[in-house]
Formats: C-alpha cells, sequence, structure tokens
C-alpha cells in the first residue's frame, strides 16, 4: 500500500472528521483523483513534441498518456479543430498517493525559487490546480535525453463541499503552501 495512502486512513482521516465536526466517516473529504497535463501547442511545428511529452508523462505517472485534441479553431493561433495540442493522464488509487508522494517529497522540492503554493488556486468546488515549470523536476526523467522542456498542470480532484476543506484536507496531506497574512 502508498504510504501516503496508509497515512491517510490511519491519521489523516480521523482528524480531519474531528477538525470539520464530521460525524459520518464517509463524508470526510479525500482524495478522489489527480489529472496531470500537457499543453504541446507547438506541436502544429514540430510533430517530435508531443511523442516527446508523453514519453515523459508515462515516466513520470507510471501511466500511459492520452492525447487530446482541439475543441475549436483559432486563426491567430493557426489552429485547427481536430489538432493534436496536449495529453493527459489521470491517476487514481494507489498510482496518484505515489505520484503525490513523489511530487510532495521530491518534485516541489526542486522548483526553482519556490516559497509555497498559492492557495488561491482552488476553484470553489474543492479542487486545487496548480503549474509545474518543467518535467525535469522529477528524478526519473533524465536531463541529458530531454529534448524539449515542457510545463505541466496538475489538477486535485477532491470530494470535499468547500475550498476550506479541501485546504484542510491537501495541507494534511503535505503538500506545502504558503502562509497567509491571517495565519493559515
Amino acid at each position: 500500500m502508498a504510504r501516503l495512502l496508509e497515512k491517510y486512513k490511519s491519521e489523516i482521516a480521523g482528524a480531519l472528521a474531528q477538525e470539520l465536526d464530521i460525524g459520518n466517516s464517509m463524508a470526510v473529504p479525500r482524495l478522489a483523483k489527480i489529472v496531470v497535463s500537457v499543453g504541446v501547442g507547438q506541436n502544429i511545428q514540430d510533430k517530435k513534441r508531443l511523442p516527446a511529452a508523453m514519453g515523459d508523462l508515462a515516466i513520470i505517472t507510471g501511466q500511459k498518456a492520452s492525447i487530446r485534441k482541439a475543441r475549436i479553431s483559432v486563426s491567430n493561433f493557426k489552429l485547427r479543430r481536430g489538432y493534436e495540442i496536449g495529453a493527459v493522464v489521470t491517476l487514481r488509487g494507489r498510482r496518484m498517493y505515489e505520484f503525490l508522494d513523489r511530487l510532495i517529497n521530491v518534485a516541489v522540492p526542486r522548483m526553482r525559487d519556490f516559497r509555497g503554493l498559492n492557495t488561491k488556486s482552488f476553484d470553489g468546488w474543492g479542487n486545487y490546480s496548480m503549474g509545474l515549470p518543467d518535467q525535469t523536476v522529477f528524478p526519473e526523467i533524465d536531463m541529458d535525453k530531454v529534448a524539449y522542456r515542457q510545463g505541466m498542470n496538475v489538477t486535485f480532484v477532491t470530494t470535499a463541499r468547500n475550498d476550506d476543506q479541501a485546504l484542510h484536507l491537501l495541507s494534511k496531506l503535505g503538500l506545502p503552501f504558503k502562509r497567509t497574512e491571517e495565519g493559515k
């Protein structure tokens, strides 16, 4: 079992239920899935970018990425409907907690000039999104084999009812949020 999943079941769930005054154990907020996505708009000019991004995503997450296509045409970007412009991986269960553990303990501390995650990146429904500057913050990626530096988005989808519950959950799981003026 993943170390973080074990910690959630044994320590975090009980503490969250007590802090948030939740009587039903099924109503305690939990992590539902993590979505890791990469946008490769330059794939139109260079067809090697998307396979490289998909390979890096597969190495980082341990799961094959799926291709995303443009839904609309935008003439200013020379983009047509149906062009392959990105890749996405949805993680659940054990792989999700293993990825989260590596993200918190290895990748985030390797980010340049990192001072904590912004607490304003919640969507109002208890989900949190963050961006990573490039894939090289993960130690699985060999710097010598990187053809294209590519940023990625990571979205944490929770079962929390609001942003405050999600902030409690994610901070208990170990995401390093910035300290605000109020002392949160």
